[in-house]
């Protein structure tokens, strides 16, 4: 696989939007670094009495818009540039939903997969330690990400109001429900794929019912948008995790799947285990990358004869491997569009804490739904208008409100 350095070709895209808008190149210069980025050595005492150091990182991009807002991964691959170029993306990912926020991100390198769950409680609250003086629900805002979830971030949520002295939940989101997280956060981000997919199939005359799909990684956006795929009468045709690729060109039982991945951990023995590289050889009319970055490359991307490519995860096309979806017509839903039904929702999340308001399941899903579909359909039509990929357009629009942003804020010369 190419491991192209991500934040590379992103700055190479706004400094293209940068010049494309004749916007001052202020713009670019303040866009092109994060305000910070801090690195900690996290301690962590292990079970068996030894001690283990770990390192942890948090990027905010921009508070340009609003205070930083980003998810927390654990991941053995974790590093300062993943991180900063994470933060990009959803500084651009906000910027495209209007939303009141900057870019953020943070992980530690670390597979808890060898921790136990004590092990990994410590660790979590070692880290907001760490980083408490430069995060808060108006200079930095965490969320789940890659090996996070709800409980690790109730754990966080305590750890902070030891910290501070007082219980300030929108410090955090993708919280546990009965600790002041919203209802539909876990599935938000899958359900803002499908949502995004859908739409792309009405434009391209695409009969969901008649089309097929098939799914790379099956955490927990790639089982809640399989799932959600296929009770709106899609058919999964393949899904595939680190360990293990099922197959089934009838469609798949999703909803089984799920289930034995709840009990088991991974795809791993559900069927025939086959080699997880061969899903880009898969037949399919739509393909969903939901892992990590640098997936569809050099390499795999002529593989690929879905219709549509929707980036469930982050960054997980290198540049040469967009040019040939591009060449190939594909019609490609990038991911700071795609998958950002996860930080709709943490928004959701942190206006019911502000107000000290809980919404119901429903009122949620109704208005990630209407949001998101609005900006896709933004997103569409600048793409019609310039006449360049989704790519582009998502960029375009985000850039642009940036540097009105810059202008109207006084970072920038309103003359350019």
């Amino acid at each position: 696989m190419d491991n192209q350095n991500p934040t590379d070709w992103l700055k190479r895209q706004i400094n293209e939007v940068v010049e494309e808008l004749e916007l001052s190149p202020s713009v670019y210069q303040i866009l092109k670094n994060p305000k910070h980025c801090i690195t900690v050595s996290i301690t962590l005492e292990r079970d068996d009495g030894s001690v283990e150091t770990y390192t942890g990182y948090r990027s905010v991009h921009s508070n340009l818009l609003g205070p930083g807002k980003g998810g927390i991964r654990f991941h053995k691959d974790v590093n300062e540039q993943e991180v900063i170029a994470l933060s990009m993306w959803m500084t651009l990912k906000t910027s495209i939903l209007k939303l009141p926020f900057g870019g953020a991100k943070g992980g530690i390198t670390v597979d808890p997969r060898e921790l136990s769950r004590k092990e990994l409680q410590q660790l979590s609250r070692q880290y907001i330690q760490d980083i408490e003086p430069v995060i808060g629900p108006q200079k930095d805002i965490p969320a789940p990400d890659v090996n996070t979830d709800g409980r690790v971030m109730g754990w966080m949520m305590d750890e902070f109001y030891k910290l501070r002295g007082r219980n300030i939940p929108g410090f955090i989101t993708g919280k546990p429900p009965v600790v002041g997280g919203s209802e539909g956060r876990v599935e938000a981000t899958g359900r803002g794929v499908v949502i995004n997919i859908l739409e792309a199939m009405k434009k391209l005359d695409m009969d969901p019912q008649q089309s097929s799909v098939a799914i790379q990684g099956f955490g927990n956006v790639g089982s809640v948008t399989a799932a959600t795929l296929y009770e709106k009468g899609v058919k999964v045709v393949a899904a595939s995790d680190i360990d293990a690729l099922v197959t089934d060109p009838n469609g798949l039982n999703v909803p089984e799947m799920v289930k034995y991945v709840e009990a088991n951990g991974s795809l791993k023995g559900y069927a025939d285990d086959k080699n997880p590289d061969d899903l880009f050889d898969v037949e399919c009319d739509v393909f969903i990358p939901s892992a990590l970055e640098n997936q569809i490359t050099e390499e795999t991307a002529p593989k690929i004869k879905a219709k549509i490519v929707a980036e469930a995860a982050n960054g997980p096309t290198t540049e040469k491997g967009d040019e040939i979806l591009n060449e190939n017509g594909v019609f490609v839903i990038p991911d700071i569009l795609c998958n950002a039904g996860g930080v709709m929702v943490s928004a959701f999340e942190w206006m019911q804490n502000d107000s000290h308001d809980h919404w119901a399941e429903k009122v949620v899903n109704e208005r990630l739904e209407k949001d998101m579909s609005s900006a896709f359909l933004e997103v569409y039509d600048m793409r019609n208008h310039i006449d360049k990929s989704m790519r582009h357009a998502a960029y375009y629009l985000a850039v642009k409100r940036l540097g009105d942003a810059m202008i109207v804020r006084g970072w920038i010369d309103e003359e350019r």
